[in-house]
């Protein structure tokens, strides 16, 4: 595969890394993941960012494009990973992006994945499960999930078997962006907090600072 274009971000110098990239609809340019990019460089992290190259394509002439097949997905992955020289790496992304990344996991060396909102199952329909290769995933998982996601509500994900590898963190109300119905007490920024206190937290257990 050929070299996928990167963006970096965040100090030269630290020895931690996380890789993340977009979901089905927008790019790794996306309000959503800028923010938590933007986020994670204030813990001073090293963050890479990337888009698959159905996405590649929509921003270079505007058509947009189905997802590439997820053997595709996997690929660019693999081929992102392995060209890092950081030695510790947690990888991840917003729904899609995130999913891939639990699919290669194991095959790669990382320490951790973080999910922003997992699919576990197309929107209006909870019968179609994308969870099989979770069962045997031994990376450590973060999955942070709205409560209200519509791709997997707490009531239905809180059912469903998943490994001890995988930790639930739930945005109060939040849907699949971490946004709350109108009407709501609560706000988008407190969810974005909320989730960014979420991965700080798996990042320090993840990597424990050194004496």
């Amino acid at each position: 595969m050929e070299s996928v274009p990167l963006q970096i971000e965040g100090p030269k110098k630290a020895k931690t890394c996380v890789v993340l990239t977009h979901g089905a609809g927008e790019s790794s340019n996306s309000t959503f993941l800028s923010g938590f990019a933007e986020r994670l460089v204030e813990m001073r992290h090293r963050v890479v960012r990337f888009d698959f190259p159905y996405m590649v394509g929509r921003n270079r002439d505007g058509r947009r494009r189905p997802p590439d097949k997820e053997s595709v997905l996997r690929d660019t992955w693999k081929t992102v990973v392995e060209s890092l020289p950081y030695p510790q790496i947690v990888i991840g992304g917003k729904s899609m992006g995130g999913r891939i990344a639990t699919m290669v996991a194991d095959e790669l060396p990382v320490a951790g994945v973080i999910c922003l909102g997992y699919p576990f199952h197309p929107t209006g329909q909870p019968e179609k499960l994308r969870i099989d290769h979770l069962q045997t995933l031994r990376t450590p998982t973060l999955i942070v999930q709205g409560e209200n996601d519509p791709f997997g509500r707490r009531e239905e994900v809180e059912a469903l078997p998943l490994p001890d590898s995988i930790r639930l963190h739930w945005v109060p109300e939040g849907d699949h962006g971490y946004n709350v119905k109108r009407g709501s007490p609560r706000t988008l920024e407190q969810n974005l907090k909320n989730a960014t206190r979420a991965l700080e937290q798996f990042l320090f257990e993840v990597w424990p600072p050194t004496a």
